[in-house]
């Protein structure tokens, strides 16, 4: 999963270096949290947060199959 989310936000930066995604396990849930370069924030999560939603929706879709609940945050 980490994988899908660099695949799909490394060509929407100008810094594709700075991207980073951890995961935090816990009862029910995968938290990935993705970090980018402060001045590619906008870029992430776009108008309205529009980019952001449509990369959750990917996410999310992409792992339906699993037992857990996903979460992904954008965080500074």
């Amino acid at each position: 999963m980490k994988e899908l989310i660099e695949t799909i936000v490394k060509p929407l930066v100008d810094f594709p270096e700075d991207v980073r995604v951890d995961a935090s396990e816990e009862d029910h849930r995968i938290i990935y949290r993705l970090s980018v370069s402060k001045s590619d924030m906008g870029k992430v999560i776009g108008k309205q947060g529009r980019v952001a939603k449509a990369i959750r929706t990917v996410v999310y879709a992409a792992g339906s199959s699993m037992q857990k609940k996903i979460f992904l945050e954008i965080v500074e």
